[in-house]
């Protein structure tokens, strides 16, 4: 017997801060059988809450939320294309996926659905690039994302603020990097560098997302991520980060999102 089953839904808009139509991907717990009680649903009347879920680079929006999570914790899932973006604001129009992520598709949705109306009922999860994304979103837009799970993050920007032109690695070239962070050697000082807007947030007192964070042993973006979690330790900002056995794969990212999700869900 199918137990429950979301609500699937695939809407399109036109987004002023892309210059295109875009389409995201939506999936609601409101489909429950009423002739099949359950008592693993962990509602308790609560108001549904919202996750926005960002995929990695070369990926596209799907559903990665492991087994029926998203049914016993009652969170819609939210889930944009950022195509190849790494969700920041690049310098060429039509390539503002920050602002259309924390602005735009937010403010869509709540006029909508009437859902993510507040930071405590609305959160982030990601991998690899949207592991970053996600990290980059909350540190951007603090008073409208509660908590952020970041996973295997890209966390990639002191890399490229070193590229010169000509570089390139197994990834991307340097023209590809300058579309989306803007000139490497601003970086250092941009709120595309999300320890730069970290430290910005913080100097102007702003209150951050709960943070949780990890990465595979065997994954070959371990050293950022621990190198991004001393950073957060020396600012001084509460945090958790785990490490544990895997590779830069979904067998890592749904074991994770598993353990996390409970977590950033309980209360």
């Amino acid at each position: 017997i199918q137990e429950t089953s979301m609500a699937d839904l695939t809407i399109r808009f036109y987004s002023d801060v892309l210059k295109r139509d875009v389409s995201f991907l939506m999936q609601i717990p409101n489909d429950i059988r009423r002739d099949y009680p359950r008592n693993d649903l962990k509602r308790d009347g609560k108001p549904m809450k919202t996750l926005f879920l960002l995929h990695g680079y070369s990926g596209a929006a799907f559903n990665w939320v492991p087994g029926n999570l998203a049914e016993q914790y009652n969170f819609a899932v939210i889930i944009p294309s950022g195509e190849n973006s790494f969700w920041i604001d690049g310098p060429a129009t039509g390539r503002q996926f920050a602002t259309f992520l924390g602005v735009e598709l937010l403010e869509y949705v709540r006029n909508t659905f009437h859902l993510a109306m507040t930071a405590e009922d609305t959160y982030l999860m990601g991998f690899s690039m949207g592991g970053f994304g996600a990290l980059h979103t909350g540190f951007a837009y603090p008073e409208k994302f509660g908590k952020v799970i970041a996973l295997s993050s890209a966390l990639i920007h002191n890399e490229v603020m070193h590229m010169k032109e000509g570089d390139s690695n197994p990834i991307a070239n340097y023209d590809y990097y300058r579309m989306c962070f803007g000139d490497p050697e601003k970086l250092a000082e941009s709120d595309n560098n999300p320890e730069y807007l970290l430290k910005k947030q913080l100097a102007a007192g702003k209150k951050l997302p709960q943070i949780w964070m990890a990465c595979g042993t065997e994954d070959f973006l371990l050293e950022p991520n621990r190198a991004f979690h001393k950073f957060l330790q020396d600012q001084g900002v509460a945090h958790t980060y785990e490490e544990g056995p895997g590779i830069h794969d979904m067998n890592f990212w749904q074991e994770w999102a598993g353990k996390f999700i409970p977590l950033a869900f309980a209360d």
